[in-house]
């Protein structure tokens, strides 16, 4: 299992409490759309993975990441930053 996979299931860990349709996740798996989260839950999604990393996602990146593959892509690069 490289890095990134590990990155993808901590990631779909943190996304469960949050999957009220029970989506299976993929890369492609999008946040707005699949699973149909408005803005206060993409703030409190956004704390956890931050607070699980120990990273900081911006506001510009946010808006950048769309689908859960974006998402993971984003840590791996801010981890490697830090």
């Amino acid at each position: 299992m490289t890095d990134r996979d590990e990155t993808f299931d901590k990631v779909a860990s943190l996304i469960e409490p949050f999957n009220k349709k029970g989506v299976a996740l993929t890369e492609t798996t999008t946040f707005a759309g699949d699973l149909e989260w408005d803005s206060l839950v993409v703030m409190d999604f956004v704390a956890n993975v931050e607070d699980e990393f120990d990273i900081l996602i911006t506001m510009s990146q946010q808006a950048e990441i769309e689908n859960v593959g974006q998402l993971v892509d984003a840590v791996e690069s801010l981890r490697t930053e830090g």
